[in-house]
């Protein structure tokens, strides 16, 4: 069963992707405030610190930093070693990961310096082969329309969310650094 983690600050369309991907066949993986969103319509959706074995920790600074959601958007899942790595420490593949960052330019301050939702998407945009990362909402009715159609997203697709993944994370440091700069 394929595996999606929602965890974003911009609740817009969740909801929708979250029952599409459900629709599909598709097992839900979310945290905080996006996986009651998810729940409170309905979607069943697996919480973040069941799949880590850990809550989040630090006033909310480390949820998604641990091996079980890196390792599983870092994991080529047809490489032996790495099916052998994943066996061994229980660890499961993630899919999709759609990913909004903290708004740092509405009120700049080391608060809202996202530092677990750049990781993932770093980690699922390198991993693009196997993974497919969306940043914005706008992106979530093309996927979901791939994979309603074919029950995955398309290669070309994940390269082309990559590419937008890797520009919204330059956009982003290149603002913290502005402000560092002020």
């Amino acid at each position: 069963m394929p595996t999606a983690l929602l965890s974003v600050y911009d609740k817009t369309g969740i909801v929708e992707l979250a029952a599409g991907l459900h629709a599909a066949g598709w097992r839900i993986v979310s945290s905080g405030g996006t996986a009651r969103a998810i729940s409170d319509a309905g979607v069943p959706a697996i919480d973040l610190a069941d799949l880590t074995g850990l809550p989040a920790i630090l006033d909310h600074r480390v949820v998604t930093l641990h091996p079980k959601v890196h390792g599983g958007l870092l994991a080529d899942p047809t490489n032996p070693t790495h099916q052998d790595d994943m066996a061994a420490h229980g660890i499961e593949a993630i899919d999709l990961v759609a990913v909004n960052l903290y708004p740092f330019s509405s009120n700049p301050s080391i608060d809202l310096i996202d530092i677990g939702g750049p990781a993932m998407v770093r980690a699922a945009a390198k991993n693009h082969a196997h993974v497919a990362v969306l940043v914005d909402p706008a992106q979530y009715a093309t996927v979901l329309a791939e994979v309603q159609a074919d029950g995955a997203v398309s290669a070309a697709t994940r390269r082309s969310l990559a590419r937008d993944a890797f520009a919204v994370i330059a956009a982003y440091d290149a603002q913290i650094a502005t402000w560092f700069d002020e």
